[in-house]
């Protein structure tokens, strides 16, 4: 039976970034709102007669935590009719018409092999949830890389709060890396470039070679894709490269 449309109530906005937006719905109907880590909403917002068109998905960026509020995070596109709604249309106290949860892209029962969680931009949202859901309940789990990519420093999202998880969570590593930033004195250890060089690099060195065969063994891992079409279409041709198959790779696309 298909999900029915629900109303929610904006209650807090905070600016992420000079560009992307924290947004914190509220739905009154509902006393929790329940949903698996990785999953999104769809908003139906007021601009355009056909309802297709005005329908936009976003991944949920917080965790279940048994309450009935959950977080958004946007980033206003040029061009973007949703995104100008959302940043100039809409204030604390507004009213967003949504349906969810939705969506399969969510974490792997046991969690038994290694996780790639890999993005660009906003595609950290479904990542910070899965991470958070692991520690609060404590879910056994192998090694996890989260590889995301950024333009600049200041367009790392959440980047304090990852750099805490990586802290408190055994074999949780997060690795921010820079396609417009060069290292400086402060910043040495920072990763520069794209995001496909360092999980090719990490793949590479986990994997071992059967001397008697004469084959190259991978490491078993899922990698989960999250972002803009370009980087998802790459990564998917770079991990096949390295000897994994298609159905260890799990995507979510933007735009």
């Amino acid at each position: 039976m298909p999900l029915q449309w629900q109303t929610g109530k904006v209650i807090r906005i905070e600016n992420e970034t000079n560009n992307t937006r924290r947004y914190w719905i509220e739905i009154p109907g509902v006393e929790s709102f329940d949903f698996e880590p990785g999953q999104f909403v769809t908003l139906d917002l007021p601009i355009h007669e056909k309802p297709t068109r005005r329908w936009r998905s976003y991944s949920i960026a917080s965790w279940p935590d048994r309450t009935n509020v959950i977080e958004l995070v946007i980033v206003l596109l040029e061009g973007g009719g949703g995104t100008h709604y959302l940043f100039s249309q809409i204030d604390i106290g507004s009213e967003l018409k949504l349906r969810g949860p939705l969506g399969v892209f969510t974490l792997p029962e046991p969690i038994d092999r290694d996780l790639f969680f890999i993005c660009t931009g906003t595609g950290i949202a479904p990542f910070r949830a899965m991470a958070h859901h692991i520690l609060n309940h404590q879910i056994e789990h192998q090694e996890i890389y989260l590889i995301f990519g950024c333009r600049k420093f200041g367009d790392a999202l959440y980047r304090s709060e990852m750099e805490q998880l990586d802290n408190r969570m055994n074999n949780f590593h997060y690795i921010p890396t820079f396609s417009r930033e060069t290292p400086d004195d402060i910043n040495r250890l920072v990763h520069t470039g794209y995001v496909h060089a360092i999980y090719e690099e990490i793949c590479n060195n986990n994997a071992t070679l059967k001397i008697e065969e004469n084959i190259r063994v991978v490491k078993p891992a899922s990698f989960f894709l999250c972002g803009w079409k370009a980087m998802i279409d790459e990564a998917k041709q770079r991990i096949i490269s390295l000897g994994y198959d298609r159905k260890s790779i799990h995507q979510e696309l933007y735009g």
